[in-house]
């Protein structure tokens, strides 16, 4: 018989590992079990459908299933979940939801690609009807179902994280009063205090209602008890952040790692003989501070599902790590960071300083030339860069490609003042407001 590899999840992660496996193994019996009803679609696009930019939640989906059984000859089983998993008789235990069935299935090979959920706090009420948490496309359509059948009109939101801040201006353009709720000194805790304050600044222009250092204390069908008071709500989107929702591995032996994500060596295989795992319920390691991360990304789900298939597949690839580079918008107000902010960095050891600096995106003598403050950390001593954030108007966001670079390839501070970067009037001054935050920062240095 040919040899089995089943994939357990069937978005970025899985079904990347699929078909890098199916590309180099033509022989393989390939069996993808998904217990939603869509693979390959884009989660992150999830806000943007709420907000109405995107027409309906169907053009999130990049791949149907039956594309995957055409033309590659991978067995995707829609609506199968995993109900336990058997490592030393390597066997699963798998629930058809459209056919009310059981059965065991065996493999050879075993991909965990079962991605993350949003985290839900422990506390009375989390589980009423208003209460949303949004990590897949079936998330997005009952967050909307729910909205437009309570016409709500007041919204809370639980996080300042990079999810609550999308959801957040999704809600308002939909034409309700939003509030969001942050436990931390300020929104976006990726950043550090003073950029995350101009991230403030810019919700409550647009009218969102921002609580920082407030804590939920549980939630009612009409409201949520916060440390601050009560607080109406008809609808509550929970921005908490993702989880790995990897319990059903490591309670059958799977070794987890930070904050319980699997174990991975660098080709993705974890401590299990056959058994790999790639995507949000997976460990990342991070470049910078050279320790395990949980980062849940659809561009590291991505490239880890891609490596994990070249191996399967019989080829060589490692996954070299991340440096934690993410970016968002809230309305015009563009935020990205890579690297480790300086409380990050104190955390880890390192003797760090940090420079500020405001410039503008383009030329300052262009009419439109938007504003942008930029943050860099840097290592006393070996003056090498650390970190990087930035917070601004168009055009300002995707320059946290050059740190995420520089970082990559462990440069100093002082080799971004001599990057041979490209210059414009329409699309910067003459010194990138990124060198002139390596100036100020290496002269800290």
């Amino acid at each position: 018989m040919a040899e089995r590899v089943v994939v357990v999840g069937g978005d970025a992660a899985g079904m990347s590992a699929a078909s890098q496996a199916r590309r180099r193994r033509d022989d393989l019996d390939i069996v993808a079990l998904e217990r939603g009803p869509l693979v390959s679609y884009s989660a992150c696009g999830i806000p943007y459908v709420v907000a109405g930019d995107i027409g309906s939640f169907d053009r999130l989906v990049a791949r149907r299933a039956q594309e995957f059984r055409d033309r590659h000859r991978i067995d995707v089983r829609l609506r199968h979940e995993v109900m336990a998993v058997d490592l030393d008789g390597r066997e699963l235990e798998v629930r058809d939801h459209d056919h009310g069935r059981t059965f065991r299935l065996g493999f050879d090979q075993l991909v965990a690609a079962t991605g993350g959920k949003p985290r839900r706090p422990d506390l009375p009420g989390v589980d009423l009807a208003h209460v949303h948490g949004v990590q897949t496309v079936a998330d997005g359509e009952a967050l909307v179902a729910y909205a437009d059948q309570v016409q709500a009109k007041r919204v809370v939101v639980v996080g300042g994280g990079y999810i609550g801040l999308e959801m957040a201006e999704a809600m308002i353009r939909r034409g309700a009063a939003v509030t969001v709720v942050e436990g931390g000194p300020e929104v976006l805790r990726a950043l550090d205090l003073e950029m995350g304050h101009r991230v403030r600044a810019a919700m409550e222009r647009i009218g969102i209602e921002v609580r920082v250092g407030v804590k939920v204390e549980g939630f009612e069908p009409a409201s949520v008890h916060t440390s601050d008071g009560p607080l109406a709500a008809d609808v509550v989107v929970l921005g908490t952040g993702v989880a790995p929702a990897s319990e059903l591995f490591t309670e059958a032996g799977v070794p987890g790692g930070v904050q319980g994500a699997l174990r991975v060596d660098r080709r993705q295989h974890t401590p299990v003989p056959g058994v790999w795992a790639a995507g949000d319920c997976a460990e990342s390691f991070h470049r910078v501070s050279q320790q395990p991360v949980h980062v849940p990304l659809g561009t590291v789900a991505n490239k880890q599902g891609r490596v994990a298939g070249i191996n399967l597949g019989g080829g060589y690839a490692t996954f070299p790590g991340v440096v934690g580079t993410a970016v968002t918008k809230v309305c015009s107000l563009e935020v990205g960071h890579s690297g480790l902010n300086e409380a990050q960095a104190a955390e880890h050891g390192f003797m760090a300083e940090a420079a500020t600096i405001e410039s503008t995106v383009k030329a300052g003598y262009l009419d439109d030339a938007g504003t942008i403050a930029v943050r860099l950390v840097g290592e006393r001593g070996t003056g090498r860069l650390l970190g990087g954030q930035i917070v601004g108007d168009q055009g300002a966001a995707k320059r946290i490609d050059v740190v995420a670079t520089a970082l990559t390839a462990g440069m100093r501070v002082a080799d971004l003042i001599d990057l041979d970067l490209g210059y414009a009037p329409p699309f910067s001054s003459v010194w990138d407001p990124l060198q002139v935050a390596a100036r100020a920062l290496e002269k800290r240095l």
